[in-house]
């Protein structure tokens, strides 16, 4: 299981939102510098979404996005946040990105994401994520009236080979990740699963882990991480 530290960009800063919710973010600093400072204590990928982007329905941070995998070129990074077309995603991959994110675009765009999943099939993930079970869209803005399962099995129709599936509700409140809802993914599908939302503790790395699933590549960290609750280096021992 990897561990994934977040760096979510805002405004140029490395921010945390409450529940996605862009009035209750804190700054945490410079993303390049959280990037230098998670890879330098041992962490192999990088969770990065460009939240102005996701908050346009545009990329907006691909300068910053090419400097940070330049900055550590030894780590892989993962983006999502307002990427809508090819052209968006082949230039993530030239950036030095290793695996584009697609999130609102699994709802409103299939074709893209069909298109996206047959040109790149080992570099797209798709985001699904889900406030009591039914997806949101648009930074999490909108309710797609879509059950997240029901999306998951979709998307592996399209080709979809990892799904990062976020519970809203966890998301930046330090409560715990919903282990049941991960579980029932895990289940209910054929997808490899990263889980995200909600993790506060080493306890929380650990109960994902006891799983156990070969399917469950790993955990998203953040909020937990940038004060000091979970040190990496620890989240890394136990994901192993």
């Amino acid at each position: 299981m990897k561990i994934y530290p977040a760096i979510d960009i805002l405004g140029g800063k490395a921010v945390r939102l409450k529940q996605g919710r862009k009035a209750e973010a804190t700054v945490y600093g410079d993303p390049l510098e959280m990037a230098t400072r998670w890879v330098g204590k041992g962490a192999e990928w990088l969770h990065v979404v460009d939240l102005d982007g996701a908050f346009l329905g545009k990329l907006k941070n691909l300068d910053l996005l090419r400097d940070m995998a330049g900055t550590v070129p030894h780590a892989k990074i993962q983006v999502g946040g307002g990427i809508r077309s090819m052209t968006v995603v082949d230039s993530l991959l030239d950036a030095g990105i290793q695996r584009v994110v697609l999130g609102t675009a699994a709802v409103q765009d299939p074709g893209f994401v069909k298109e996206a999943l047959t040109l790149q099939p080992h570099n797209i993930a798709v985001g699904i994520d889900a406030l009591d079970g039914n997806v949101q869209v648009s930074g999490w803005t909108e309710d797609s009236h879509i059950r997240a399962i029901g999306l998951a099995r979709k998307l592996q129709d399209l080709g979809a080979r990892l799904v990062i599936y976020t519970d809203i509700s966890r998301d930046g409140v330090l409560e715990g990740p919903n282990v049941d809802a991960v579980k029932e993914m895990l289940e209910s599908t054929d997808l490899s699963v990263i889980a995200s939302g909600g993790v506060s503790s080493i306890a929380d790395v650990r109960h994902l882990a006891e799983l156990d699933h070969w399917r469950l590549d790993g955990v998203i960290i953040g909020k937990a991480l940038y004060e000091g609750r979970i040190e990496i280096e620890e989240a890394l021992a136990n994901a192993r």
